[in-house]
């Protein structure tokens, strides 16, 4: 064994706080940017050049350092990759190999696995928050590694999962944004097929095509709060879809949704079904899900189910209306509460919306549903690769699985 300091060139402790953020700039790592084994760089804050200057003093990260985050969640860790320049958020920690006897993407893998990351989460301490103290990062014990060719295998093997990972992660952004764009022409712009037939007329939300109703969402749907109940990860009853879960995608990845116990007089009345969409009233107010699936689940007292009650409007379309810009600047406006916006049930369904003709909605149904089901497919992948990569990282560390006289093609930047 030996301590993580005696393996890097540096490991410092952000001291940075807040900073007025940007719409383009450099990437601003906190810890909830921080997954296990990667960076969620698309999703960060982005902070100016002035800033990043100033943050940067003690040390830039550059490619391969590895950043962990010490609280909430303590011990997550990514790496650095080519060509982003990111500046550290607080409580997170930037650690950087020394590559000659250290292999970056294997000390990633290494302290992502359940062992390092169960050590982390055991000596983390605090009253309310639990923390990872610098010493303890410091002085961790690194397992007896292999040669630096070997510990390369090892994480060129993993990598490759990881890349698949990452490409149907893209082809998923990509087709979210087709179905986006689908709705946004169609039901935004009106640029339907057969609108150019279709005159204008005025109504109370304005100029809408002819046939179609100007109409309240309050109408259109039933609203109901959900389950009060904790989390867990065993699976003891039903999985418990939480804001969380959907306030960064338009889909549900149902592997990663923890279960909850739930008497069996409540279930029917929280139990999930194909086509229900459900809006976060706090922490991220009106961010909104579908559930695409049959599955056995409820959902949390955070969220409020949206149902449709009238055959007049699809539950796609609902959904798709309430993702829009319109709808989520209204929600913007009108959330309440001085610290901690939240919305009500009554608040989120008082919109008015002008609603498509049946068959123009079944017609979208159509070109939207396939792009969808196709979203699903690829997270079903990704679950199937991340438990064959999780099988397989314990295995490859301890050398259980060795690799040391296999032709495995290592990366130029890693060799």
């Amino acid at each position: 064994m030996t301590i993580l300091a005696s393996l890097c060139e540096l490991i410092i402790d952000c001291e940075h706080k807040t900073a007025p953020t940007v719409e383009n700039g450099y990437p601003l790592i906190r810890t909830p940017d921080i997954g296990i084994g990667r960076l969620h760089i698309e999703g960060a804050s982005r902070v100016d050049e002035a800033t990043y200057e100033q943050w940067t003093k003690r040390a830039a990260p550059r490619e391969g350092d590895l950043i962990l985050a010490r609280e909430a969640p303590v011990g997550n860790i990514g790496i650095v990759k080519s060509g982003v320049r990111p500046v550290l958020g607080q409580r997170t920690v930037l650690i950087r190999p020394k590559t000659d006897i250290l292999d970056a993407g294997y000390l990633n893998y290494l302290l992502s696995s359940p062992p390092l990351r169960g050590w982390m989460i055991g000596v983390a301490n605090g009253a309310t928050v639990p923390h990872l103290n610098m010493s303890d990062i410091r002085s961790m014990e690194i397992p007896v590694m292999p040669s630096i060719d070997t510990q390369r295998k090892i994480a060129s093997v993993l990598t490759d999962y990881d890349d698949l990972i990452e490409n149907n992660n893209r082809r998923i952004k990509l087709l979210e944004e087709m179905a986006q764009r689908v709705y946004r022409e169609w039901f935004v712009h009106f640029r339907y097929p057969g609108h150019e037939s279709v005159p204008l007329v005025d109504s109370e939300l304005g100029s809408i095509p002819e046939g179609w109703t100007a109409c309240s969402l309050s109408d259109l749907v039933s609203t109901q709060y959900g389950y009060t109940e904790s989390a867990t990860s065993k699976p003891i009853g039903p999985r418990f879809l939480r804001g969380m879960d959907i306030n960064k995608t338009s889909y549900v990845d149902w592997s990663r949704v923890p279960y909850c116990p739930i008497a069996a007089s409540d279930l029917d009345r929280y139990r999930l079904v194909r086509g229900d969409v459900l809006v976060i009233r706090m922490a991220d107010p009106g961010k909104v899900g579908i559930v695409e699936q049959d599955v056995n689940a409820v959902f949390a007292s955070y969220l409020i189910r949206v149902r449709p009650v009238d055959a007049r409007i699809d539950p796609y379309v609902l959904f798709y209306f309430m993702s829009s810009d319109q709808y989520q600047s209204f929600v913007s406006g009108a959330s309440t509460g001085t610290t901690r916006k939240s919305l009500s049930a009554s608040l989120i369904t008082s919109i008015s919306t002008a609603l498509p003709p049946s068959e123009l909605q079944q017609l979208f149904v159509s070109q939207v549903a396939p792009l969808r089901g196709l979203v699903t497919g690829l997270v079903s992948a990704n679950t199937t690769l991340r438990n064959s990569r999780d099988l397989l990282l314990p295995r490859l560390i301890s050398g259980e699985i060795d690799v040391t006289d296999l032709d495995i093609a290592i990366p130029e930047a890693a060799a």
